[in-house]
């Protein structure tokens, strides 16, 4: 799931991007529902504004005749509306997400799905530098290795956020690109299915994404990553990946030991890896510490694993901006070539704020002069920088750690 996407599924997870995490639930819309006499209302209303951006698709090279072939399959979800719109009223803990995205099951099936398509990953590698682990492990949380595609229409559900969802603009984009590529050829309308949020295939790109990094890479004329064949969908991963700065030979992020009364400042900072081994620190699985420029990360806080985040983890956050999601696929890659589970210990008995909570947070920190840049109880980069500066001018180890005794301290 693409950055974009990852966007609008922020507050929707179990399992797919902070505090606000994100899942991939695929849900599929029900169309055989009652249709009630608000929906006959709203498809009228659809019908006119389809009227509208179908202009808009032929001045972008969409066809009156791909209009056509695709206006019978286009109907209004209201399913995918209810979906957009659910908020989750308490933020998901990046534990409980790592506990459902990285389980024995999805590891032993992902070392399968290896063993099985093992030429293939080799000939991925060879061409764009991502190891088979990573790609594996996109295709295993993506989509359970294919076994979860999603069966929504990409037509209707894209043009029903179009018209209706919170973020219109852009999903009018990704609707006439979706256009476009019934127009290529590429598949019919009817046969374009995916999950409710737009994205398909079985490591779901969005149609925008589709167009610009989809390969052929079975070389048959088609880009076809709705295949039971994941080979094109799988060298598209990777070339997505490749595209936006994967480096060959570098690791996403290792986690790392700390020395007793390691600075927490450094927190976020990013620095060679001969500093952080001037610094005290250790990889966890021993040996030392692989070249680079790495961040010092602890999405668990002090008391948490502690990880150096190379620049491949910022562009696997380009897939997908949620930090839980990167941080399970990461883990994920890392056992399906061997790697042993953390060794650090979360804050297990830590509980998740609610949305109210995690906006008071946003509110008080703003009014004591550090900002969040927004106030909507999203708790990303901006809230975490802000909450260090707090805890760094009132004494507190520094580490950015949002949770309820932080609350409590911020309220006094």
């Amino acid at each position: 799931m693409h950055r974009a996407l990852a966007l609008v599924l922020l507050l929707a997870l179990p399992g797919c991007v902070g505090a606000d995490i994100t899942s991939s639930p695929r849900p599929e819309a029900r169309p055989e529902a009652p249709v009630s006499r608000q929906a006959t209302a709203q498809a009228g209303t659809f019908t006119e504004w389809l009227d509208r951006v179908s202009a808009r698709a032929r001045a972008a090279g969409v066809s009156q005749g791909t209009l056509d072939r695709a206006r019978p399959h286009i109907s209004y979800l209201s399913e995918s509306i209810a979906l957009d719109r659910r908020q989750t009223e308490f933020g998901a803990r990046i534990w409980d997400y790592m506990d459902n995205a990285v389980t024995a099951g999805r590891i032993n099936q992902g070392q399968n799905a290896m063993r099985q398509h093992r030429a293939l990953l080799t000939q991925i590698e060879s061409r764009y530098g991502v190891p088979p682990e990573i790609v594996v492990a996109i295709w295993g949380i993506e989509t359970s290795y294919g076994a979860n595609r999603g069966r929504t229409p990409i037509l209707s559900t894209l043009a029903t956020l179009a018209k209706d969802g919170r973020r219109g603009a852009y999903f009018e984009e990704e609707f006439i690109a979706a256009l476009q590529i019934v127009q290529a050829g590429d598949i019919s309308p009817q046969a374009m299915i995916g999950s409710w949020a737009g994205a398909f295939g079985h490591t779901q790109f969005m149609p925008t994404s589709y167009l610009t990094y989809a390969v052929d890479f079975t070389g048959n004329g088609q880009r076809d990553v709705w295949a039971a064949d994941p080979s094109d969908a799988l060298a598209s991963a990777a070339n997505y990946l490749a595209q936006r700065g994967w480096q060959r030979g570098q690791p996403w992020a290792i986690e790392v030991r700390l020395p007793d009364g390691a600075d927490i400042g450094l927190t976020g900072q990013r620095q060679s890896s001969d500093a952080w081994a001037r610094a005290g620190l250790t990889p966890a699985a021993g040996g030392r510490i692989p070249q680079g420029n790495a961040r010092l990360w602890l999405p668990g806080g002090a008391r948490g694993p502690a990880f150096l985040a190379y620049d491949n983890y910022d562009v696997l956050k380009e897939y997908n901006i949620s930090d839980a999601y990167v941080l399970a696929l990461g883990h994920l890659s890392d056992r399906l070539r061997g790697g042993a589970a953390l060794q650090g210990q979360w804050p297990r008995g830590d509980r998740a704020l609610t949305l109210a909570e995690r906006t008071e947070l946003q509110r008080r920190l703003n009014a004591l002069g550090y900002d969040t840049a927004g106030i909507d109880g999203r708790l990303g980069p901006a809230s975490a920088a802000a909450v260090q500066a707090w805890q760094r001018a009132n004494g507190l180890p520094p580490d950015g750690y949002i949770n309820a005794d932080l609350l409590a301290r911020v309220r006094r």
